[in-house]
């Protein structure tokens, strides 16, 4: 699994405003930004009462069964993870080799909405995690491995 480049302030503010433009544009309920093992990066919506850690996980971990199937049938990627319940769909987007994007919305929002703003808010989140590994190349983290109890808590550091 890749690991992500080290994030600033500022990339965590450029991540949420992606996030939470995403979230208003295409009437979701909950945006996520994780990384693969299922650490939450940035969160968008109204989380109150919900156990965002638990539902990032289990998505992401959903997100890369699919990929194991991918892999046995012989498919290149399966970029994106859809799932529909009576009152809630579930969107999950790739992002780049560590990173993927939940969306959580209901289920009277069209898929095709939700797909086309998250399309672009994956161009917008990939730019700027990009932005942040050319300015640290050699500075990366592995939240799984740091044991991180609080994931949103961890990037704290500010630019000089």
């Amino acid at each position: 699994m890749s690991t992500l480049p080290q994030l600033l302030q500022e990339d965590v503010a450029e991540l949420q405003t992606a996030c939470q433009s995403l979230l208003e544009q295409a009437e979701a309920s909950i945006v996520l930004l994780t990384d693969k093992a299922g650490y939450r990066l940035v969160q968008a919506g109204d989380v109150a009462g919900l156990d965002t850690t638990s539902l990032a996980a289990l998505a992401s971990g959903s997100f890369l069964a699919t990929q194991q199937i991918a892999s046995i049938i012989n498919e290149p990627n399966f970029s994106n993870v859809y799932q529909q319940g009576e009152k809630w769909g579930m969107f999950i987007s790739n992002v780049d080799a560590a990173t993927v994007l939940i969306v959580l919305f209901p289920s009277q929002v069209g898929l095709g909405v939700v797909k086309y703003y998250v399309s672009a808010a994956v161009t917008l989140v990939a730019a700027q995690l990009e932005k942040a590994k050319s300015r640290g190349a050699a500075t990366s983290l592995d939240l799984a491995m740091l044991n991180v109890p609080d994931s949103l808590e961890f990037f704290k550091q500010k630019s000089q």
